[in-house]
């Protein structure tokens, strides 16, 4: 069982001999481990390099996968506006002085100090901290509605491609049904829509008012997260697509190609599960306090309420505003409290005083699809082109690295020219190999 260890790479102090003047021995470098490779882990391990660049700090970062994603950016990559690869960035490439190890969180002793993560070749691996920090994000809420096991979920790339594959194969029978009006099932429904605008052409036999697309929200309007005008702006846009939007509407069960609604069933050749969050289940695991809905409990400044050495941020943990409220799960949200979290870590080893979060939104965006976007920023509210344009224009910029971010670019002048390409990924493998 690999034990990765701080010390093994310093070089022990030697016993002066002969003329050589004793030297005091090096204090042991502060482990500090992130658990988790998403918007969180990734920018508070560049923002901990950057703090601590000359200090005694050991970094290592958990995560699942090789790479991060730009979940904002999903939808597109599903629509085939954007290479899917491009979505993402490798995290290697992006951290200078972390260590990186891709492997799944197993357990986390938090009395010992110690995190158990499994790596995909099987190895196992004991990684002991001075300080945790929890990123882990969250998973779409399957316990919610009975049968959900049964709907697509859209939170991974893997969720992306299968979506995307499953979509051209039924376009000739598209009847899809998307449940949850907030920002991820509006945002899924504008760029479908849009998608089967665009490659209506290689389909001859069909006509584009055969298609169904349903959004089905439980609360009294769709984008809870906009204001009431916006919501209203997107409402349109979406319904002279040929969009049923029905509010107040909370669904009761999900079957195989049908969902109930009441006493009334609904047929679907896709149903597309985008209501409710639940953290991860290697952070619900963790032995820390936490919240009734699972989540990480900690102060103003991310640190739990119960330990000390373990810190969390993102959708796995609950941070209190000034006036008591919980933050929102988003993504400009889990990029400040990494950056806080970083700083107050760090002032934590120097023994200076930590800070609360103090975060006022900077808005909020939603993509709907063919260069239409609804988007409030600082509180002005704007829609169109120019929402559409603020929108990929910001998320271009959360990319770390060029080279990605001209490879979006370069996708994004392809797709003003020409239609999306409908080409699937076989998931197939050989018999006999793995």
């Amino acid at each position: 069982m690999p034990l990765i260890s701080p010390n093994d790479s310093l070089r022990q102090s030697l016993p002066a001999t002969g003329a050589e003047v004793a030297r005091p021995a090096r204090s042991p470098a502060t482990r500090v481990l992130v658990l988790g490779g998403g918007f969180g882990g990734v920018t508070a391990a560049r923002e901990l390099e950057r703090l601590g660049h000359g200090t005694r700090l050991d970094l290592t970062l958990v995560s699942r996968d090789n790479f991060f994603m730009l979940t904002p950016l999903l939808f597109e990559a599903c629509s085939g506006t954007l290479e899917l690869r491009h979505c993402a960035q490798a995290i290697r490439p992006a951290l200078k002085r972390t260590r990186f190890v891709e492997a799944t969180v197993h357990q986390v002793d938090v009395d010992h100090r110690i995190v158990h993560a499994v790596a995909p070749s099987g190895d196992h691996y004991q990684l002991p901290f001075d300080h945790l920090i929890v990123a882990l994000g969250a998973t779409t809420n399957l316990d919610q509605i009975p049968g959900s096991t049964a709907a697509f979920t859209f939170k991974t790339m893997a969720d992306a491609l299968v979506l995307r594959n499953h979509l051209i194969e039924r376009l000739e029978r598209a009847a899809v049904v998307i449940i949850g009006g907030g920002l991820v099932g509006v945002e899924l429904m504008g760029e479908l829509t849009a998608m089967a605008d665009d490659i209506l052409r290689y389909y001859p036999r069909v006509r584009r008012e055969e298609f169904r697309f349903c959004l089905f929200e439980a609360t009294p309007r769709i984008l809870p997260e906009v204001s009431i005008r916006l919501a209203e702006v997107a409402t349109q846009v979406l319904e002279r697509r040929g969009v049923e939007i029905r509010t107040s509407t909370p669904v009761q069960s999900i079957e195989p190609d049908r969902v109930h609604i009441g006493e009334q069933v609904i047929e679907a050749e896709t149903v597309v599960l985008a209501a409710g969050i639940v953290p991860n289940a290697a952070a619900r695991g963790i032995p820390v306090a936490r919240d009734g809905k699972g989540r990480i409990t900690v102060d103003g400044t991310m640190r739990s309420l119960s330990h000390p050495a373990v810190w969390a941020l993102g959708d796995c943990a609950t941070i209190p505003a000034p006036d008591g409220r919980p933050y929102p799960a988003l993504a400009q949200h889990a990029v400040r409290e990494a950056k806080l979290l970083a700083r107050n870590v760090v002032a934590t080893l120097a023994s200076r005083p930590t800070a609360p979060l103090v975060y006022r939104s900077l808005g909020t965006m939603a993509s709907l699809g063919h260069s239409r976007a609804v988007c409030q920023v600082m509180g002005v509210r704007l829609t169109g082109f120019i929402a559409w344009w603020i929108r990929r224009t910001y998320y271009l910029f959360q990319m770390p690295r060029w080279d990605r971010r001209l490879r979006i670019v370069l996708d994004w002048t392809v797709a003003l020219f020409f239609k999306p390409d409908i080409t699937k990924v076989d998931l197939q493998i050989e018999q006999g190999k793995r």
